[in-house]
């Protein structure tokens, strides 16, 4: 799965996974992470999710990530903030007061230019890669992050052999083989959401979980 592909979906707003109202999971769990205000969330993947903006209006300060220009630049208009952008080491930085948006691949990310990350919260970002990438993707994640973030973690659980990803499948054992060397998981929320999916419906799946993780650093020792 490379960049052309995400290229060519928002080209051709093949977007059925952006979603045109606020996470209910994040506006319900969010405050679980403890966080306090002004903490800086880390959103990778973001695409143009309002998710960014209802963290900003918290109080906290975002940095999204997107591979997407188009998606970057419809998420300020769609929502009236100006931004000013610049270059910085090969990327495009899209800011607006306490909101950062960077225009890369993930896994190119220069994580030099951001503050230390408080928090992370992942939505969209592990389910849209494949196996493999997911690995990669949290490797990343854990050789970057301060080892004090936790991470407010939303998946799907599906049978991968009913549907061709993304967004990809990920089981509650995935996650733990992914992240629980490095965190404490615990499962907060699952929902069967197949009859509330009828995009999901259509490509015939048989099942179809949502579920919510909070991760938080192990205790030492």
């Amino acid at each position: 799965m490379d960049p052309d592909f995400w290229h060519e979906r928002w080209a051709r707003d093949e977007i059925g996974f952006h979603k045109h109202e606020y996470n209910a999971h994040m506006t319900a769990f969010m405050h679980r992470l403890g966080l306090a205000p002004g903490a800086h969330v880390l959103v990778p993947l973001c695409g143009k999710s309002l998710d960014l903006e209802w963290l900003l209006r918290r109080g906290y300060a975002v940095t999204g990530i997107e591979i997407s220009r188009k998606a970057i630049e419809a998420f300020f208009r769609e929502n009236a903030l100006p931004f000013e952008r610049s270059e910085q080491r090969g990327m495009s930085c899209y800011r607006y007061d306490r909101l950062t948006v960077w225009c890369t691949d993930f896994f190119d990310f220069d994580w030099s230019t951001i503050d230390p990350v408080d928090a992370v919260y992942d939505r969209a970002s592990l389910v849209a890669l494949p196996r493999g990438m997911r690995e990669n993707y949290a490797r990343a994640m854990l050789r970057r992050l301060p080892e004090h973030a936790p991470m407010l973690l939303i998946t799907l659980d599906y049978p991968q052999r009913e549907m061709r990803g993304p967004p990809f499948a990920v089981t509650r054992d995935e996650v733990e083989r992914l992240y629980g060397g490095h965190w404490r998981i615990e499962e907060i929320h699952d929902e069967d959401c197949l009859a509330d999916e009828p995009r999901m419906r259509s490509k015939g799946l048989s099942r179809l979980h949502e579920r919510v993780y909070l991760l938080n650093v192990r205790d030492s020792g």
